[in-house]
């Protein structure tokens, strides 16, 4: 199966080779056939690579790997092995929860129309801000706006886990409508603690 990396690279190899022959032999365009060929070369082909090439950037964007790239995402990423069930991002990410490779991007994006779009705008908002702006110190990123429960019900709801649990069935109501976030004081309200994990035990398994 070809990736898209090795397909963008084909097309590229293939534009480049068309539009080497149009500039090495430009009496080509004088017929209809040359017309097209140059159009196809010109135009077509790298749209084609661009629109590709893009595809393929887009879901590598959405890897933990790529996340984690970045000096100020590290303690975050340490925090997924932190050897503590309270720490909910290490709970999810150790079992599976979440998938291992996209990770950041199953909780942090919006299970809304559009909302990995809005995900995505950020992400280069976040680009912008790395290699033109100040990025926050690593453990002091905050979210844009109050986490949703909407992102915890889109999995959770419904699940056996939550659904016999006392607390969530007292509280269902509140949860759904978000009066009450998931997040709250005494509930799950140890997400990631970037900025303190220097006093944690950390989980040598691998997911």
């Amino acid at each position: 199966m070809i990736t898209p990396g090795t397909l963008t690279a084909l097309l590229f190899v293939v534009t480049l080779g068309m539009a080497v022959v149009l500039f090495a032999r430009p009496t080509l365009t004088d017929t209809r056939e040359g017309k097209v060929l140059a159009f196809a070369a010109l135009f077509l082909l790298p749209l084609l690579c661009s629109a590709v090439s893009f595809s393929a950037h887009v879901e590598k964007s959405k890897t933990t790997t790529f996340c984690l790239s970045c000096h100020t995402m590290e303690s975050y990423g340490r925090s997924l092995n932190v050897d503590d069930p309270r720490y909910l991002a290490a709970a999810h990410f150790q079992n599976h929860r979440v998938p291992e490779a996209q990770a950041c991007y199953t909780c942090h994006t919006d299970y809304v129309l559009y909302g990995g779009l809005r995900a995505k705008l950020r992400g280069l908002r976040h680009v912008y801000v790395q290699y033109f702006g100040q990025p926050p110190a690593p453990g002091a990123i905050r979210l844009y706006t109050a986490y949703n429960n909407r992102e915890c019900l889109y999995c959770h709801l419904g699940a056996r886990s939550f659904e016999d649990s006392p607390i969530h069935t007292a509280m269902r109501a509140e949860v759904i409508s978000n009066q009450v976030s998931c997040l709250s004081s005494g509930c799950h309200d140890t997400v990631h603690n970037a900025g303190g994990l220097g006093n944690v035990k950390f989980w040598k398994g691998t997911p």
